[in-house]
C-alpha cells in the first residue's frame, strides 16, 4: 500500500474515534468556523482555482468540465452558506429508534453511529471537498479525499481551509485529509484499504464507477451517473412544460441531474415540441430527434437526427435527445431500458397517470410537475450531499447526514440469561 495512504488512514482512524463521541455543539462550532474561514481565504482559494483553470484550458478540458472546475466568489459564498445550513440540521448520531421490550424483559433498540472513515474519490468539482468534509464532520466521520489532478490546487486550498477550521474548534486536523499524490495507483489502493477505510464513495464518470465496482474490497456507494428523463403526458398543463424542461436542461447542463431525454406523448407532441424547440434554441440547445420527433421539428434550427447512442448518453452539455411515444407504457418502457436510475419526472395533471409513473419508475428520485434539477441534497433540505446514490442498498438519492451513519443494537437487561 502507498505510504502516504497508510499514514493518513491510520491518522483518520484515530480522528474518527474522537469525532464519533463529540457533542453536537462542538461539531457545529467547527462548521461555523469553517464557513467563516472559506470567506476569509477567498483570495487564496480563487488564486489556486485560477491555476487549475489555466492548466485545464491548456490541457483541452471540455467546457462542461471547466464549468465543474470553476470557483467564483458567488460559488464560494454558496459553499459557505451550505456549510452553515448543516449547522442547523439535526445531528443523527445517537438517535435511538425501533425501541421495544421483549417478553423476557430485555429492552432492545437501534442507535445511530458514524460509519467511521469515509474515502471519497472525485473528479473536477472542488466544491465536493467542502460539501463532503462538512457532512462527514457533522455525522462524526473522518474523511480521506482524493480529487482529480485537474483540481489539485483548488482542493489543497479548500482542504487546508477545513483543517484550519477544525484546529480552531479543537477538532483533530486529521479529521479531514487530502491525498496529495497524483499517482492513479492510489485509487486502487484506496479501494482495497480494508481496516483503514470503512466506505468508499466515487464521484465521477462512468469509468471511475466501473473501476470501483471491479476492484473494491471496501464497501462502495455508486451513483451520480444521470441519464435523466422527463415525460410530457397527454394531460400535461402546457403552461408548465416549457419552464420545466428549459430549467431542467439549461439551468446547469453540466451536472448529473440535468435533463438528457425528453419523451412526449404523441397526442400533444405537435403542440409541445415546437414550443420547446423554440425555447431551447434561444439557449443554444442542440436537439437530437428520433424520426417521429424529427417529422415535427425538421424545420426548426438546432435540430439533428438522433444516433443510436444518444438515448444512452449523459450529455453534460447543451444537448438533449427527444422522442415521441405512443403512451405512458412506452414512456415507462423507454426509461427502464435507458435510465441509469438517477432522476425521472412526469408532467401531467392526470392523477392515475402520475401515480402509475411514480409507482412503476424505480429511480432514486421521481418528480411530478417539477424540474429534474431538484434532485439535490441542498434542494431536499439536507444542507448538502456527499453523493447521489443510484443503487438500491443502504441509501438512495442524495446522501446527507443520516445516510452517513449506520447503527448498532443496544440491549438493556436485568440479569436475563438465554435458556
Amino acid at each position: 500500500m502507498n505510504e502516504e495512504l497508510a499514514s493518513k488512514g491510520k491518522a483518520a482512524k484515530q480522528a474518527a474515534r474522537i469525532l464519533a463521541n463529540l457533542a453536537t455543539a462542538k461539531k457545529d462550532k467547527a462548521l461555523q468556523i469553517i464557513a467563516e474561514t472559506i470567506m476569509e481565504r477567498e483570495p487564496v482559494i480563487l488564486g489556486a482555482n485560477d491555476q487549475d483553470m489555466d492548466e485545464g484550458r491548456a490541457n483541452g478540458l471540455s467546457e462542461a468540465l471547466l464549468d465543474r472546475l470553476l470557483l467564483t466568489a458567488p460559488r464560494l459564498e454558496s459553499m459557505a452558506k451550505d456549510v452553515k445550513s448543516i449547522v442547523n440540521l439535526p445531528d443523527p448520531v445517537g438517535d435511538e429508534f425501533d425501541q421495544r421490550r421483549l417478553p423476557n424483559g430485555l429492552q432492545v433498540s437501534k442507535r445511530r453511529i458514524p460509519i467511521g472513515v469515509i474515502g471519497v474519490i472525485y473528479e473536477s468539482r472542488p466544491n465536493v471537498t467542502i460539501d463532503i468534509s462538512a457532512l462527514c464532520l457533522k455525522s462524526g466521520n473522518a474523511v480521506i479525499l482524493r480529487g482529480g489532478k485537474e483540481s489539485v490546487h483548488s482542493n489543497r486550498a479548500l482542504a487546508e481551509t477545513v483543517q484550519l477550521g477544525c484546529q480552531a474548534a479543537g477538532l483533530p486536523r486529521e479529521s479531514i485529509q487530502l491525498i496529495n499524490s497524483p499517482d492513479r495507483a492510489l485509487v486502487r489502493d484506496m479501494l482495497r484499504a480494508n481496516g483503514l477505510i470503512d466506505m468508499i464513495i466515487p464521484r465521477g464518470g462512468a469509468a471511475l464507477h466501473q473501476f470501483a465496482i471491479d476492484h473494491a474490497t471496501v464497501p462502495v456507494i455508486t451513483g451520480g451517473i444521470g441519464i435523466c428523463h422527463i415525460f410530457v403526458d397527454a394531460a400535461a398543463d402546457f403552461t408548465k412544460v416549457v419552464p420545466i424542461v428549459v430549467n431542467a436542461k439549461v439551468q446547469r447542463p453540466s451536472v448529473c441531474n440535468a435533463l438528457d431525454t425528453l419523451l412526449v406523448h404523441k397526442a400533444v407532441a405537435p403542440q409541445i415540441l415546437p414550443r420547446v424547440a423554440d425555447a431551447w434554441y434561444k439557449h443554444g440547445v442542440e436537439i437530437r430527434c428520433e424520426p417521429r420527433a424529427m417529422e415535427i421539428l425538421e424545420d426548426h434550427p438546432g435540430v439533428v437526427s438522433a444516433g443510436p447512442e444518444d438515448f444512452d448518453t449523459e450529455f453534460l452539455s447543451l444537448v438533449a435527445a427527444v422522442r415521441v411515444v405512443d403512451d405512458l407504457d412506452e414512456a415507462i418502457d423507454h426509461i427502464y431500458q435507458h435510465s441509469t436510475g438517477h432522476t425521472e419526472a412526469i408532467i401531467s395533471d392526470d392523477y392515475p397517470s402520475v401515480m402509475r409513473f411514480v409507482n412503476e419508475v424505480n429511480s432514486a428520485a421521481v418528480l411530478v410537475n417539477a424540474s429534474t434539477r431538484f434532485n439535490d441534497g441542498g434542494q431536499f433540505g439536507l444542507g448538502a450531499e456527499v453523493a447521489i446514490s443510484t443503487q438500491p442498498l443502504h441509501a438512495r438519492g442524495p446522501m446527507g447526514l443520516k445516510e452517513l451513519t449506520t447503527y448498532k443494537w443496544v440491549v438493556f437487561g436485568n440479569g436475563q440469561v438465554r435458556p
